[in-house]
């Protein structure tokens, strides 16, 4: 038995001559939070809407848990999704939303389900046709992590929500962390996955670019180090293993890029006057951009 709450083999999707998807290969440990990243047209739809059993795959196979995920009946009694774009009954209150939900799914925690409730801000009250997109997301967004269902999936949770309300979004997910449960999260909120992914996939036109833990993947990448120093500038930094684009960025300040270990570059630094040293790690958004180009590129 598999201990992983999602797992692809060889998965693959073809619209005719278009691939979507192409050789994906992918383990979700049971209890982690993982995160699935592209931008539009890279896959990441299609890949769920396969994982969903929405969608049949032209080549490989998805499972959920241990369940074939085209069992859809059998592997949806584990999880609960959360859309991109989230429509709901327009006659229907959000109350009787939640109630309809949670009388269909897998089990849901009631007093959760109310402390989420007043922390997204949401009237239950009120029919859906009033919602707007954001208040449609709380409502799906209040659902899911209120339910028992070992596996969360969800597609661009936080489009629509206000920045308070994506703070709760990230409390929700370290409490369903805690609980055990797993989170598979599909964004292009880079600053969003960074905050709460144990590990993350890329995504580039259908295939994998990568998949590693965030610190793993910053560790591929540059680091940016800042140097101020007294007197002379440090010498011989340019011929270091792993120091590149060394520049002068104004009077007693240099900087340079960094891969792997620090000890030689520090050498380099220990015989100049230095005043000040600031390192600055990629951030994930500039991972990704490494992967896919500048925007303008793309």
């Amino acid at each position: 038995m598999s201990s992983a709450a999602l797992r692809t083999v060889n998965l693959g999707k073809r619209y005719g001559r278009v691939v979507a998807v192409d050789d994906l290969c992918l383990e979700v440990a049971a209890g982690e939070v993982f995160g699935f990243l592209g931008p539009n047209g890279a896959g990441k739809s299609t890949t769920i809407r396969m994982l969903l059993g929405q969608a049949r795959p032209t080549a490989g196979r998805a499972w959920v848990f241990d369940t074939d995920a085209a069992d859809v009946a059998r592997a949806h009694r584990r999880l609960a999704y959360v859309p991109a774009d989230v429509a709901l009954w327009p006659q229907l209150t959000g109350a009787e939303i939640l109630h309809l939900q949670a009388s269909t799914g897998p089990g849901i925690d009631p007093s959760y389900r109310a402390e989420l409730v007043e922390r997204f801000a949401l009237d239950p009250s009120k029919p859906a046709r009033t919602y707007s997109s954001g208040n449609r997301q709380k409502v799906a967004l209040v659902a899911a992590f209120a339910t028992r269902a070992p596996l969360l999936v969800l597609d661009e949770p936080t489009s629509g929500l206000d920045p308070l309300m994506e703070r709760e979004f990230r409390a929700a997910v370290a409490q369903a962390r805690e609980r055990g449960q797993t989170v598979f999260l599909s964004s292009h909120q880079l600053a969003e996955v960074e905050a709460v992914c144990d590990r993350v996939a890329i995504l580039r036109a259908g295939r994998l670019a990568e998949i590693a833990a965030i610190d793993q993947l910053r560790g591929l990448h540059r680091t940016e180090v800042t140097v101020s120093y007294t007197g002379a500038p440090p010498s011989g930094l340019d011929t270091v293993p792993g120091v590149d684009s060394v520049e002068q960025v104004g009077a007693g300040r240099l900087r340079f890029s960094l891969i792997g270990a620090p000890a030689p570059a520090l050498r380099a630094l220990a015989a100049a006057e230095v005043t000040a040293l600031a390192v600055r790690e990629a951030s994930l958004e500039e991972i990704f951009l490494d992967y896919y180009g500048t925007p303008e590129s793309r």
